[in-house]
């Protein structure tokens, strides 16, 4: 007999693989949590964060085990749009180094994501096989922070005033 999170997961996997299906998805946990209770037919009241990193386990298991690209790498959380700690278990599924800096881990998630959405042959997926890309939520905010802070202007070093565009100054030539 099937434990709860053992019959979660097997929902959970389904449920990602459509998500790759379509290029450039992502869904949240808490979204994911309730469909897969909704999909199941078991449901519980304890908190999605209190349950759903194992189940996310178990997918990243089954996903290494089937060689099969890393379908967690698909959820994110809804503040951030950033992967959870439970990204670390595809990394351990995957027998990659813990990755400590935050965009380095979204690089690989994002680069896992396109893996996903090619062994799915997503919907809407380029004929050039597509690129890796932040979480739609990751990727607004990281455009925003940029227009926010853009970049300071290079200077001449001879006389310290902005260079043009072209790089060239416009006092010293």
């Amino acid at each position: 007999m099937k434990t709860d999170r053992e019959t979660w997961a097997e929902s959970a996997y389904d449920i990602l693989v459509g998500v790759a299906g379509r290029y450039h998805a992502v869904v949240e946990y808490t979204q994911l949590g309730d469909e897969i209770q909704e999909r199941s037919g078991v449901a519980t009241t304890k908190a999605v964060r209190n349950w759903i990193p194992g189940v996310l386990g178990l997918v990243a298991d089954r996903c290494a085990s089937e060689d099969i690209p890393p379908l967690t790498a698909l959820v994110v959380r809804k503040d951030t749009g950033m992967v959870g700690d439970g990204y670390d278990a595809v990394l351990t599924a995957t027998g990659v180094a813990p990755i400590d800096d935050p965009m380095q881990k979204e690089s690989h998630a994002a680069q896992s994501r396109l893996e996903c959405y090619r062994w799915a042959e997503a919907a809407g997926l380029p004929a050039d096989g597509g690129r890796a890309a932040l979480a739609p939520k990751l990727a607004a905010s990281a455009a925003r922070k940029r227009k926010a802070n853009p970049p300071a202007a290079k200077v001449c070093p001879t006389c310290n005033m902005a260079l043009l565009p072209a790089g060239v100054c416009d006092s010293c030539g």
